[in-house]
């Protein structure tokens, strides 16, 4: 039987009456959506879709429901808008030599490198840059910048007690930069305020373990060594994220209080060292000198030496020579030696002594000519001196037994 035949079943009609049917049976969609559009066209001020405005069937209901009058069409297009543009400010650019640190609901999700990147817009996730290679500077004992009490001179963190019981003041400077971004954002509350204090602890440290003369002197590098070491362990015991790259000992001195007595010592230590330094200067100019004529003289008294006994050495060996032909001969040997020793004794004189039998002592003697034979020879002021002499001094002919040869020996001078 058909389903539109008279008397047949009216439940098998398909647009028939629904309230007959099961009641576990799924809603019509189209139904949900008029009520939908009946309510939102009531918020916007629109007409309802159930009254007159319609008197065909439910084809003609859902057509006008579908008109381009539709209101959530609009309302779609502004959300997805605003979807965009709200997507969009995730975009950010992380600068060179910077990190970006990704956190989602204050958690810390990722760090970025240099470039573009993406997160998801807030409040969802957040991006805070941390520049990585930008050197900063902590100034312990002073401020090189600012004004009133932040200017100048610090004296609670630059007096310092040294191993000697003495009190300094000291002015550091430490230079550091960010390690870890993540360490340096979240490990600790003020990672800046954290390096301050541990330079001044460990400065302190490395002060109070040294005297006060080795501090103001020679000790500064060694000490800022010291101290730049004692920094990097603690804040890697504390992970702070940061480096430290330079600690400098910018000025050390006593307390103003103490200056002029201090100044005093100073003067009184480098007066000391000068008059050191100048005795020592004299001693290396007297020392060589004195060494240099003490080997002279030793050298002198050497030659002197070797000189005198050179000649003993060869007196003796002529003397020697001599005996020998002495026992030979002795009588010529001995006119021999008197001979030249009166004419080695005569040479040097200008007198002239002459021995004649018979003779008179008072000779003539050409002085003249001897004078200028003398001093032709090269020596005129000698002849002038023996000439004087001789006029001075009468002449003396000495007698003597051998007469032939005191006779020859005139005759030679002759």
């Amino acid at each position: 039987m058909a389903w539109n035949e008279p008397g047949g079943p009216q439940d098998k009609d398909p647009w028939g009456n629904r309230s007959n049917k099961n009641k576990n049976s799924p809603p019509d969609l189209d139904e949900m959506i008029r009520k939908m559009q009946k309510k939102l066209g009531g918020l916007f001020g629109g007409k309802s879709g159930g009254g007159g405005g319609s008197s065909g069937g439910g084809g003609g209901e859902r057509a006008a429901g579908w008109t381009p009058s539709n209101p959530l069409k609009p309302i779609g297009i502004l959300v997805a808008i605003g979807a965009l543009v709200w997507l969009a400010t995730g975009i950010y650019i992380v600068d060179e030599g910077t990190r970006g640190v990704v956190t989602r609901f204050g958690q810390y999700v990722d760090t970025t490198l240099p470039g573009p990147h993406w997160h998801i817009p807030a409040p969802i996730e957040a991006v805070q840059n941390v520049n990585v290679e930008q050197i900063r500077t902590a100034e312990i004992g002073y401020r090189s910048g600012g004004s009133g009490a932040q200017a100048g001179a610090i004296a609670s963190e630059a007096l310092m007690l040294t191993k000697d019981e003495n009190i300094i003041s000291v002015k550091f400077a430490v230079q550091y930069k960010v390690k870890d971004a993540r360490d340096y954002l979240f490990n600790t509350r003020s990672p800046d305020e954290s390096l301050r204090q541990a330079t001044e602890s460990a400065v302190r440290d490395a002060v109070g373990k040294n005297n006060m003369d080795f501090v103001l002197k020679e000790g500064r590098t060694e000490i800022a060594a010291r101290a730049s070491e004692l920094i990097q362990k603690t804040l890697d015991r504390y992970d702070a994220g940061l480096q430290v790259t330079s600690v400098n000992m910018q000025d050390a001195q006593p307390p103003e209080e103490v200056q002029g007595a201090f100044l005093d010592a100073v003067k009184s230590r480098e007066d000391e060292q000068r008059l050191i330094n100048e005795a020592e200067a004299y001693a290396n100019d007297v020392i060589p000198k004195a060494r240099g004529g003490a080997a002279r003289q030793l050298e002198e008294a050497n030659g002197y030496k070797a000189q005198v006994i050179a000649q003993a050495k060869g007196e003796a060996s002529r003397f020697t020579q001599v005996l020998a032909e002495y026992e030979k001969a002795p009588k010529v040997m001995r006119d021999r030696l008197y001979i030249e020793a009166m004419e080695s004794v005569m040479s040097k004189s200008s007198k002239v002594m002459v021995d004649v039998k018979g003779g008179n002592n008072m000779l003539y003697l050409p002085l003249d000519r001897m004078t200028q034979r003398q001093a032709a020879s090269g020596n005129p002021a000698a002849g002038a001196i023996q000439q004087d002499q001789m006029l001075d001094k009468p002449i003396t002919l000495p007698q003597t037994d051998s007469r032939g040869r005191d006779s020859a020996r005139a005759r030679e001078q002759r």
